[in-house]
């Protein structure tokens, strides 16, 4: 099934607008349309905060790094000042997401 996402205006989408999509393609009401995306995103949110890689076949990966501590610079001052140890969330486009991109941006 493919979404009619012409009418979307913004540069960027919106969890809003996924609703909207799947009120209009779908036929689901706006109030459960909207449960929808919310719970898609809070499990999503809630698997990388417990530590868990999240795997979107077709699509990408979402994974969590923890990245060291290490020294840092304030580039007004320069003045050292330490970064501290943190978690970072990571996406890596799968193959074919990648292809799909190459694919509009080559015209074909």
């Amino acid at each position: 099934m493919e979404l009619a996402v012409e009418s979307i205006d913004s540069p960027a989408l919106t969890k809003a607008q996924l609703a909207d999509l799947l009120f209009d393609e779908i036929g689901l009401n706006k109030r459960e349309a909207k449960d929808m995306v919310d719970a898609f995103f809070d499990l999503i949110s809630q698997k990388l905060v417990e530590g868990e890689d999240v795997k979107l076949s077709g699509f990408g990966n979402f994974q969590i790094r923890t990245k060291a501590p290490r020294p840092g610079r304030n580039p007004r001052t320069g003045e050292l000042i330490p970064i501290a140890a943190r978690r970072v969330v990571t996406f890596h486009a799968s193959s074919k997401l990648k292809e799909l991109i190459q694919g509009e941006g080559s015209g074909s």
